[in-house]
């Protein structure tokens, strides 16, 4: 999915909200238990309630490979299903990777060769090398670390050098050298607030993928306030908030509501924008 394809979505559907798919056999329904892929269903009966009201579904890889290959065959059975039933969707493999450049391009062949997904998280801190591999696929996305939501983003992300620069200010302005608009996001913690203003500074034209609204705290008002461009330029996250929302049989009718409750919100957000 190309940049204006994703600005199209994000017009048609008012919304610019995408569903972590964080899916936990601990958490959820127990009913689902009984099913031969408990997660698979889990998942299928979330996408199909949150469908109208998202542009975007995130598994997190750690969720599926903690249940070994039971999870990596439910992770990719979700994402064909996500394809085939819901093709106008834009997937992101949370996956967080990053490593010395013949490792990532294993990592790329896995998710933009073998899984046709749109986008892979990266973490930029073995820098150029470890991130271009995944930049060679056209119409796929690099989502770079940038600025995360955790309380642990302080120890490094906002130390300075001797010019006062920031890390992840450096982080920003570097990664320019290597990719543009067109195929870089970067990852920006809901809950930084005012600091979206510094990163719209430097990245005024790209997208962000923001977590962090919902169970972490963070504003959906602020984040729109600071970091809205004249495209949106955001891709806002809510996984536990909206997937574990009820542990009852209605657990997904339940979710289709908070999920609707999102995109409301984000409706008005973009009125006088798209």
């Amino acid at each position: 999915m190309n940049k204006q394809q994703l600005i199209e979505q994000i017009k048609l559907k008012k919304s610019f909200l995408c569903v972590g798919l964080d899916t936990d056999i601990k958490k959820i329904p127990e009913h689902l238990l009984k099913e031969e892929d408990p997660i698979f269903a889990f998942n299928k009966a979330i996408i199909d309630a949150t469908a109208p009201y998202c542009i975007a579904y995130k598994p997190n890889l750690a969720f599926y490979e903690s249940m070994g290959v039971k999870g990596w065959i439910a992770f990719e059975k979700t994402v064909e299903y996500i394809k085939k039933n819901y093709p106008e969707q834009f997937i992101i493999a949370d996956a967080k990777r990053g490593d010395i450049g013949n490792t990532s391009q294993m990592y790329a062949r896995t998710f933009f060769e073998e899984m046709d997904i749109d986008s892979v998280t990266v973490a930029p801190y073995m820098g150029e090398d470890s991130v271009t591999p995944f930049l060679t696929y056209e119409g796929k996305w690099v989502i770079l670390l940038a600025l995360t939501s955790n309380k642990g983003s302080h120890d490094f992300q906002l130390t300075t050098d001797t010019k006062g620069e920031r890390l992840f200010e450096k982080v920003l302005r570097k990664s320019q050298e290597w990719a543009n608009n067109e195929n870089m996001m970067y990852v920006v913690g809901a809950t930084q607030g005012r600091m979206f203003e510094d990163i719209r500074k430097i990245v005024p034209n790209h997208f962000l993928l923001v977590p962090g609204v919902g169970a972490q705290g963070g504003s959906l008002e602020e984040v729109c306030k600071y970091g809205m461009t004249k495209d949106c330029g955001l891709i806002v996250n809510s996984s536990r908030a909206i997937i574990y929302a009820d542990k009852s049989e209605r657990f997904a009718e339940v979710a289709g509501k908070e999920a609707k409750k999102v995109q409301e919100q984000m409706a008005e957000q973009l009125k006088g924008t798209l």
